[in-house]
């Protein structure tokens, strides 16, 4: 009998300070643009402006609690956390994409409202402020954008303020409709389009985050061919109990239990099937239980009970 273990991790985030210096910058510009925003929505008694610095304040708060997951995620595992603070980053990622889709749903309730009775809309302030929002929000999903989007901790923050560049220039495009045609519903039906794209972002992160909490497979896995392979590879008679899963986004583990042909080196076979996995699927945490096949399993071509009484999923035989 034996058992190996392949521990060398990928990593999310390559260079994580790198990552909080992008997004503490954005931070810095975002706040800036909220305070500014704060003072002349008072001074211009504005609640539009006041409404939007708001939702402003969502995107601040969005940056925020990616740079504190960033710094969670980072502590090295120890006691319990026998994976460390990494899913950290996907409560993170899974809390903004519900921000998006509750923004979303009261941006909707409120286009909806002024298209039925259209308050009055001053044009030109509406205009200024978007025009500066939209100069304020490419700087900001420009820094975001540096930063390692393949975590969902960054891409959440990074939906946050890309979509609230949108807002920003439909809104601009509304400004200058009232403006020419005094057509107030034009800065209510620019909302409606930006909530379209909200739900969206906010649907994705959300699935993307809920497949890593319940345990499924990465999207880009199908632990069917992975089973397959690794029972085509020389000596493997067997795989069952296989599981495929991430750990945190872009970081997959995979653990089974291989029942080698007898007469065959367990540990030559588990060291081969650990290679293969990180060549051809990018699987570099795997943790593979490894046994002898019993001769009866051999001698009847797969057809006898596997090693284990339970096996958890499907059985993957090198016969089949």
């Amino acid at each position: 009998m034996g058992a190996g273990h392949d521990h060398a991790h990928q990593h999310a985030h390559a260079t994580p300070d790198s990552d909080r210096r992008w997004l503490a910058g954005a931070l810095g510009l975002i706040v800036a643009f909220l305070l500014g925003e704060v003072t002349v929505g008072i001074v211009a008694g504005s609640l539009a402006l006041l409404s939007d610095a708001a939702h402003m304040l969502t995107d601040a708060a969005s940056i925020a609690l990616a740079l504190w997951a960033i710094r969670l995620a980072a502590r090295p595992a120890s006691g319990r956390m026998t994976f460390g603070w990494k899913r950290v980053e996907i409560l993170s990622a899974q809390a903004n994409g519900l921000t998006l889709l509750l923004l979303a749903v009261w941006l909707g309730y409120e286009a909806i409202r002024r298209l039925i009775h259209p308050p009055e809309v001053t044009g030109g302030l509406v205009l200024t402020t978007a025009l500066v929002g939209v100069v304020v929000n490419i700087g900001a999903t420009w820094m975001i954008s540096r930063a390692n989007r393949t975590s969902l901790n960054v891409e959440g923050a990074y939906q946050h303020i890309l979509n609230d560049l949108f807002a920003f220039l439909a809104t601009a495009v509304a400004g200058v409709v009232i403006l020419l045609t005094g057509f107030q519903r034009a800065d209510a039906l620019a909302t409606l389009v930006v909530v379209v794209l909200m739900v969206r972002a906010g649907v994705g992160l959300v699935r993307a985050s809920s497949r890593i909490f319940l345990e499924a497979a990465p999207a880009d896995l199908d632990p069917t061919d992975i089973g397959r392979g690794m029972v085509a590879l020389d000596g493997v008679v067997e795989v069952h109990d296989l599981h495929v899963w991430e750990i945190t986004s872009g970081s997959p583990a995979l653990s089974a239990h291989v029942l080698v042909a007898p007469g065959r080196d367990c540990h030559a076979v588990r060291e081969n099937l650990a290679h293969w996995l990180a060549d051809e699927h990018h699987i570099e945490h795997a943790t593979l239980q490894v046994d002898h096949a019993q001769p009866e399993l051999i001698e009847l071509g797969g057809n006898a009970d596997t090693h284990c009484e339970e096996a958890h999923g499907p059985v993957h035989r090198a016969d089949r």
